[in-house]
C-alpha cells in the first residue's frame, strides 16, 4: 500500500504539509510530542523524478504519519513554499498542564511564541494551543478578553479570575 493510500483510507480529508527536505525529521518530532502517534510508510523519490523535483533519487519524498489518530502527509517538495499563519493546527487541551506541555514542546528547539495561544514550531508550522472552555471564559467578559489579548501562552487561572471580575 502506498503512503497516499495508507493516509487516504483513514479519513476523508488529510492535511499534506509541504517541507523543503525535513518531512521525516518533522514527522519524528511531531510523533514524539503527541501520544498515540506513529510514522507510516515513507516513499522515496525515484530516479525518474530527479529532474522534475530537484531531489536526488532515494531521498524522502513523502512520509505518512498519525498524530493522536489524525492522519497527515509530509512532502519534501523543495524550498518554493513556506508555512505561514494563514493555516494553523489547533490543539484542544484539557487543562493548564496540557497547555504547558504542548507549548513547551512546540516552541522548543527554535520555535516561536506568538499571541493568544498561537506559536510556531521549529519547522515554521503554526499551532494554536487552546484550553477547552476558552470560549465560555471569553464570552460576555470584556475583562477576560482584555487579559487574553495580552497573553502569549494561555493562562487559564488568570482568565478565570478576569472573567469573574
Amino acid at each position: 500500500m502506498s503512503p497516499i493510500q495508507q493516509v487516504q483510507g483513514k479519513q476523508k480529508i488529510t492535511p499534506c504539509l509541504w517541507f523543503d527536505s525535513e518531512a521525516e525529521e518533522a514527522a519524528k518530532f511531531y510523533t514524539s510530542v503527541f501520544k498515540n502517534s506513529s510514522i507510516g510508510e515513507i516513499m522515496r523519490y525515484p530516479k525518474a523524478a530527479e529532474a522534475v523535483s530537484g531531489k536526488p533519487a532515494g531521498s524522502v519524498m513523502t512520509v505518512a504519519f498519525a498524530l493522536d489518530g489524525n492522519q497527515f502527509m509530509g512532502l519534501n517538495g523543495g524550498p518554493l513554499f513556506k508555512f505561514n499563519e494563514a493555516v494553523s493546527l489547533m490543539i484542544m487541551c484539557q487543562d493548564q498542564a496540557e497547555v504547558d506541555y504542548f507549548w513547551e514542546k512546540l516552541t522548543s528547539g527554535g520555535g516561536q511564541e506568538s499571541v493568544c495561544g498561537w506559536c510556531k514550531d521549529k519547522f515554521g508550522l503554526s499551532w494554536q494551543v487552546i484550553p477547552e472552555g476558552l470560549d465560555e471564559l471569553l464570552q460576555g467578559s470584556e475583562r477576560a478578553m482584555e487579559v487574553f489579548l495580552k497573553m502569549k501562552k494561555i493562562d487559564i487561572a488568570q482568565l478565570e479570575v478576569a472573567a469573574k471580575s
